[in-house]
């Protein structure tokens, strides 16, 4: 008995020194999370690690408009998470082709349900390369709609209107950047 009680004591003393010692490791390990209370997802802080479909947004001159109408929309912690998405990126250009005022007009709080409606019809969950995309293939969007991809020759094209121009992986998915705004069928 005597015996059990030595083991069961030095069991103890020794799970105890382990665990002191782990929480000195943990107390000085760096971490690449500032998260303020209530935060969402787009508020984590990591310089470490590949960027999201967001990141890559924020960091292209080419996707202001873009950056701004998700905000408005207040998709950034949406599209900051997990995912997997592919992401159908209109450049700044190509929101100019739209016609005038309608950004603006997009942009406007009693606008943020066709905005979302918009900029939900540019994402798909799943990640579909390039290797992945076929001629006539169809592919269900966020939003509850579809769009056609074209793939001629290796030239990537969105419901026969919008160019592929360029394509960037991301750590949740995979960013196409398009030449052309998708705009989703009426309903």
């Amino acid at each position: 008995m005597k015996k059990l009680f030595v083991y069961v004591c030095f069991g103890a003393l020794t799970a105890l020194a382990a665990c002191s010692g782990d929480a000195a490791k943990t107390e000085s390990m760096p971490t690449t999370t500032d998260n303020p209370a209530g935060a969402g997802q787009s508020a984590v802080q990591d310089d470490v690690s590949a960027k999201n479909v967001v990141q890559i947004a924020m960091g292209s001159k080419d996707h202001t408009t873009l950056v701004e109408a998700v905000k408005a929309a207040s998709l950034v912690d949406a599209l900051s998470n997990a995912g997997p998405f592919t992401v159908f990126a209109p450049t700044n250009e190509a929101f100019k082709k739209l016609p005038a005022g309608t950004v603006e007009g997009l942009l406007k709080p009693e606008k943020k349900d066709a905005l979302i409606d918009i900029l939900q019809y540019h994402v798909s969950v799943g990640v579909y390369k390039e290797n992945m995309l076929q001629d006539g293939q169809v592919l269900g969007q966020v939003n509850g709609g579809n769009i056609t991809i074209g793939n001629k020759e290796g030239k990537i094209t969105i419901n026969g209107k919008a160019n592929v121009i360029a394509t960037i992986p991301a750590s949740n998915g995979i960013v196409y950047v398009v030449d052309d705004v998708l705009l989703p069928p009426s309903k």
